[in-house]
């Protein structure tokens, strides 16, 4: 479903917050309600203050209540825990907060065009992953029911390795899915492990060769166990489980939304709309009609957002023109897009990021000799995707970094530069913009590649 179909829910809302958000609130209360009494956990005075103010759309009071239970995590000394905190129950608070973040920083259009536009893409019965925040917390929001999987199953890629989250999805899910067993998830961790050892072992025997270990993945052995830590090493063994999922439920559609990448995944995914599609079989490559509607559709969505120059043969420095008078300088004269996407951080950041995902799926098809397709049309696709991803948003350091990656990789040291200079002029004080332009200048004698943050 386009955007502009999927903002005019707007009309449903109820104060400052969708009437969807206070009631989704309501129906997370009482099943926190049947999860403490199932696991015979008090709900304390601070969860029933936090529901009691979610129900009735008090984002202060939300606000204030889930810093309260945040420090009853057990984590702050002096501070008594609280149970809830450490059992499933806190999955719905956290589904709850998610949603409220989302239209409490981006108002009510752009949070409801990203959720719907997701949901109405997505045939009934499926699967879906979440892979960031709001493709969680505002999909899941907005369902009709996400407890009775209506109109399909919703999860997060990102907290599998949780075991309260795994049993807050078998109190829901058990049953009609299947979902990994604390063997598996014992299993995806032992696989990750070792490979994560033979590629450590790797790096030390080949010190001068290309490193295997990806930033963000740690390892290190204390009292003769095994310990991984790292944002990427965390996200290794959740793709591992979803993997899982995948191979046992073979009666299922799979729906992925892009949060950092999940590399076996690569193969089977094709564009849907603003997430993918995770296909059965492999693709051997991405057919002119997928490329052609990936096309079409953020075509659309980019003219609804920013207005016409985007056009597929824009050069770089035309695009850095654009971005420098419209986000910069803040100019809109002649500016025929939204002002209030292009004001609204959150809109920006959050489709900004769907398109880069899309721009790094052509991207690894492109690296991948396996893929037999049109080399230029991708490569072509791949550069389009990036400079609309740039354009939605040109001072997330991720999607600069992954277009500056593609640059290189095409030789196109000036535009990459081009690129670099725009985004930090943009935001100055972003110390990750700042490290890569002093790389970029030294790029032609180093030859070093950047890594996607």
């Amino acid at each position: 479903m386009l955007l502009a179909a999927s903002v005019g829910r707007a009309a449903d809302e109820t104060g400052r917050f969708p009437a969807q958000l206070l009631t989704f609130s309501a129906a997370k209360e009482q099943q926190a309600q049947q999860l403490a009494t199932n696991g015979a956990i008090p709900l304390s005075p601070e969860i029933q203050a936090y529901f009691n103010c979610a129900r009735h759309g008090d984002w202060p009071g939300v606000s204030n209540a889930y810093a309260q239970l945040e420090l009853r995590s057990g984590r702050h000394k002096g501070v008594p825990g609280d149970p809830a905190v450490s059992s499933p129950l806190w999955q719905t608070i956290i589904e709850v907060q998610t949603a409220y973040e989302s239209f409490a920083s981006g108002g009510t259009k752009y949070p409801l065009a990203f959720g719907n536009g997701i949901i109405e893409s997505i045939p009934a019965g499926s699967i879906y992953f979440s892979g960031t925040d709001p493709g969680r917390g505002l999909v899941t929001a907005l369902c009709p029911s996400q407890a009775e999987a209506k109109p399909f199953y919703t999860l997060t890629q990102n907290a599998l390795a949780d075991h309260r989250y795994m049993d807050y999805l078998r109190s829901m899910y058990g049953g009609r899915i299947y979902i990994p067993t604390t063997n598996d998830v014992r299993l995806a961790f032992t696989q990750y492990t070792e490979d994560l050892q033979r590629r450590l072992q790797h790096d030390e025997n080949f010190p001068n060769g290309p490193r295997q270990l990806k930033p963000g993945e740690n390892l290190q052995i204390v009292d003769g166990r095994v310990q991984v830590t790292g944002e990427a090493a965390v996200m290794g063994i959740n793709a591992l489980i979803v993997k899982t999922f995948f191979a046992r439920n073979t009666n299922c559609e799979f729906y992925v939304e892009a949060g950092l990448p999940l590399q076996w995944m690569y193969p089977y995914l094709s564009p849907h709309g603003l997430i993918f599609k995770l296909n059965r079989e492999p693709l051997p490559a991405l057919t002119p009609e997928m490329l052609d509607a990936d096309h079409a559709f953020w075509a659309k969505q980019c003219q609804s957002m920013l207005g016409d120059p985007l056009k597929s043969d824009m050069s770089v420095s035309y695009l850095c023109a654009f971005v420098e008078k419209v986000y910069g300088r803040k100019n809109w004269s002649h500016f025929t897009g939204d002002m209030g996407f292009v004001t609204n951080d959150f809109a920006t950041q959050a489709f900004s990021k769907l398109r880069s995902a899309g721009g790094g799926l052509y991207q690894w098809r492109l690296a991948s000799r396996a893929d037999a397709g049109d080399k230029a049309r991708l490569r072509a696709e791949t550069d389009y995707a990036f400079r609309q991803a740039f354009a939605l948003c040109p001072v997330s350091p991720e999607e600069v970094y992954r277009y500056v990656n593609f640059l290189l990789d095409e030789k196109r040291y000036d535009d990459a530069m081009l690129i670099t200079r725009t985004a930090r002029k943009l935001d100055p004080n972003n110390r990750l913009l700042d490290s890569l332009q002093s790389q970029l200048q030294d790029y032609r004698r180093s030859s070093k590649k950047f890594s996607v943050l």
